[in-house]
C-alpha cells in the first residue's frame, strides 16, 4: 500500500452535482437514479455547498407516512431551498492529498464524503465508499 498515494487516484471524477436553483425533488430523483449518498451544490465550478441523502431524509415525513403516493414529499420539499437544507462551509481536500489524509479527515470528522476541489473549482468527490475500494484491491 502506497503510503502517499494521492486521493485523485480513487476519487469519483464524474459529479453528479445539484445547484441552488434546483429543487429538493430533484436532488431525491438524482439521489436514487445515480444511486448515490451525498452531492455537491455548485455555483459554475465552484462548491458552496454539500447534500446528503441524510439530510434529505431528516426533513422528510415520507418514512413516517402511510402516504405512498409522494405527496408528503411533495409537500415538505416545497417548504425548503436546496441552500436551506445543504451543508455550509465545506471541508475540501485537494487532488495531491494522500488517501491517508483523506481516511484521517473522514474518521475524526465522521464525513461519509469530501468535496476534491483544485484551485476554487470542484475536480471530484472522495466517499468511505472509495477507500473501502481502494483498501480492498490493496489485498
Amino acid at each position: 500500500m502506497r503510503q502517499s498515494a494521492p486521493v485523485s487516484d480513487i476519487m469519483t471524477k464524474n459529479i453528479i452535482a445539484l445547484t441552488r436553483s434546483d429543487d429538493l425533488q430533484r436532488a431525491e430523483t438524482l439521489f436514487n437514479r445515480h444511486k448515490i449518498k451525498h452531492m455537491p451544490v455548485v455555483s459554475g465550478e465552484t462548491i458552496i455547498g454539500m447534500l446528503s441523502y441524510t439530510d434529505l431524509m431528516r426533513i422528510s415525513f415520507a418514512e413516517t407516512s402511510d402516504d405512498s403516493n409522494g405527496n408528503v414529499d411533495s409537500v415538505v420539499y416545497n417548504m425548503f431551498t436546496i441552500e436551506q437544507v445543504m451543508v455550509k462551509n465545506v471541508v475540501t481536500v485537494t487532488s495531491d492529498t494522500s488517501i491517508k489524509e483523506v481516511a484521517q479527515i473522514l474518521a475524526e470528522r465522521e464525513f461519509h464524503a469530501l468535496p476534491v476541489v483544485d484551485e476554487g473549482t470542484l475536480v471530484g468527490i472522495v466517499t468511505t465508499t472509495d477507500l473501502l475500494y481502494y483498501l480492498v484491491k490493496q489485498f
